[in-house]
């Protein structure tokens, strides 16, 4: 796991996609310790980190699915105040960065909209579990999977 944190560590502003989140807090699959690493790694300060609103809602939709109101609004309070994460609006000129982005890159409306807003934060570097997504250029793409600790 120490090869996700020097890649983290080489850039000031980190932009985060929803499924880090959910990876961190339910803990439950392969990718679980890259994500973890990430956000320990963004807690104490190593870079500051960014993502969206469309984060807020993307992690409530399955407590609100089984009927956890109350789990949708601890994961909401838990993006707010986490330490060294910008959670940023979406606005006129993101919503234009991001068909920018869309155009040449054929990223559905909501990667378009998180990386735009990533971008637009300064960001350099966009950690996710997407591969789709390496077709961005514009900042670098980095992939839990990537970093999952190889067992023989």
């Amino acid at each position: 796991m120490a090869d996700l944190a020097v890649a983290l560590r080489r850039h000031e502003r980190v932009g985060f996609d929803t499924p880090v989140f959910i990876y961190h807090i339910e803990g439950t699959t392969r990718v679980a310790e890259p994500a973890w690493v990430a956000m320990d790694e963004l807690a104490g300060g190593a870079f500051a980190g960014v993502t969206s609103v469309l984060t807020l809602m993307e992690i409530a939709v399955k407590p609100l699915q089984v009927g956890r109101p109350d789990v949708a609004e601890e994961y909401e309070v838990l993006l707010a105040n986490y330490p060294n994460l910008t959670v940023a609006a979406i606005d006129r000129r993101i919503a234009r960065r991001a068909a920018e982005l869309r155009a040449p890159h054929r990223l559905r409306p909501a990667d378009a909209l998180q990386v735009a807003a990533c971008l637009e934060q300064g960001a350099t570097a966009f950690l996710t579990n997407d591969r789709e997504l390496r077709r961005i250029t514009e900042l670098q793409v980095l992939i839990l999977e990537d970093f999952v600790a190889r067992r023989s």
